[in-house]
């Protein structure tokens, strides 16, 4: 039996990197997975390879959301609750930032915004809409995206930062509010990880690439994120909540 059997898992930008690699992660380990992305085609095939990644008994449903829109949001919830009945599990993940970034001084006012209304409202809205359908439950877990960024200067990116910083306050604040039903709350912060996204950035970007030269065991991999969402999202983590966990190659201590 796998860690997630029995449960519902819902993850935003599913479609593509972290989530998609996630969402196959979550499926293996026997949960029933929404792949909520903005992209269909990605959203779709993301879906059928975490169907197919567990000898084709995977349960995963591609569903269309967009985490900066409410009413898109309350109808991918839902539809995950008339597809599978409830929901456990909520995974944060849509977000990113852009070469636009930069110096708070010389960042354009547009990517400011950009960046808190995917990163940090997307956070604030899915939560919103789906911390009361995991109340139903009867507990379960929400795991939110923060970044090394939220916890170690990194200059010239100060829309990303303060996005990211805001999911690292709130995934605290969170964590002490929802306790009484049983539901933890956590972050994920990634320093830099090779998606096809990522990898575009650091070649635009002098100061994302610095920073991928200081890990100590190498870049990371969207596998490797993964991987720490499925602990926090497995019944073994019952007493972890209001963290925000590293999984960085050591980074945030170089």
């Amino acid at each position: 039996m796998g860690r997630l059997t029995g449960k519902v898992a819902f993850i935003t930008g599913g479609g593509g990197g972290i989530g998609r690699s996630t969402a196959e992660r979550f499926a293996e380990e026997g949960a029933k997975v929404i792949v909520a992305e903005i992209d269909r085609e990605l959203g779709e095939a993301a879906a059928q390879s975490a169907r197919s990644g567990s000898d084709d008994t995977g349960d995963a449903t591609f569903v269309y959301c967009d985490v900066t829109d409410r009413s898109s949001v309350e109808e991918a919830i839902a539809k995950t609750i008339d597809t599978y009945g409830k929901l456990d599990i909520l995974h944060n993940n849509a977000g990113g930032s852009t070469i636009e970034d930069g110096p708070v001084t010389e960042a354009p006012e547009e990517e400011f915004w950009r960046a808190i209304k995917l990163d940090l409202y997307g956070t604030f809205i899915c939560s919103k809409i789906g911390i009361p359908e995991i109340q139903k439950t009867g507990g379960g877990s929400v795991i939110n995206m923060a970044s090394n960024v939220a916890l170690m200067a990194l200059p010239g990116r100060d829309c990303y930062t303060a996005a990211k910083g805001g999911i690292a306050a709130m995934t605290r604040s969170m964590a002490v509010e929802y306790a009484p039903d049983k539901i933890r709350v956590n972050a994920i912060a990634p320093s830099v990880t090779l998606s096809d996204r990522v990898k575009k950035l650091m070649a635009a970007s002098p100061e994302i690439d610095k920073i991928g030269q200081q890990h100590l065991l190498g870049l990371g991999l969207p596998i490797h994120i993964a991987n720490m969402a499925v602990y926090l999202a497995a019944d073994e983590s019952e007493i972890t909540t209001g963290q925000v966990l590293s999984v960085d190659s050591g980074v945030t201590i170089y």
